[in-house]
C-alpha cells in the first residue's frame, strides 16, 4: 500500500480504495482476514481512527465484514462487487472525459475504436 497525503484525497478514502483495490486483484479473497487497523497504522504511520474510518467504508459497501474479537474479513461476493462498483465507475466517469478529450484533439469515434480494438488485442 502507498499513501499520498498530499493528493488532496482524504487518507481514509485512500485506505478504502487500496483495500478494496486488493479485493479486486484477489490478494485479498473471500473469507480472508485483512490487515488489523493497528497494523495498518503502525506500518504506514497513519492515525487509527482514520484507517478504521477507511474499512467501515468497505463495512458499508458490503465488502468487509467484523467478527467481534476476531477482526475485519472479506465478505462473500466481495471481489464481484467491488469489481461492478469500480466498472460503473468507471462508465459513468473516466469514458465520458476520455471521449471529451478525443473529440477536443479532433479523434473521430472509428479511429478511436480502432485504436482501442487494437489495444485488445495486444
Amino acid at each position: 500500500m502507498h499513501f499520498d497525503d498530499s493528493s488532496g484525497e482524504p487518507l481514509f478514502r485512500q485506505v478504502a480504495n487500496q483495500l478494496g483495490e486488493a479485493i479486486v486483484a484477489g490478494t485479498y479473497r473471500e473469507g480472508d482476514q485483512v490487515p488489523s487497523t493497528t497494523e495498518i497504522s503502525t506500518a504506514y504511520r497513519i492515525n487509527p481512527a482514520t484507517v478504521l474510518k477507511g474499512m467501515n467504508l468497505l463495512v458499508e459497501q458490503g465488502l468487509l465484514e467484523k467478527r467481534r474479537g476476531l477482526g475485519m474479513f472479506v465478505t462473500m461476493g466481495a471481489q464481484r462487487r467491488a469489481k461492478d462498483a469500480r466498472r460503473e465507475a468507471f462508465l459513468a466517469e473516466s469514458v465520458p472525459r476520455f471521449i471529451d478529450e478525443a473529440k477536443r484533439l479532433g479523434i473521430a469515434a472509428d479511429e478511436l475504436a480502432a485504436i482501442i480494438t487494437k489495444g485488445y488485442r495486444s
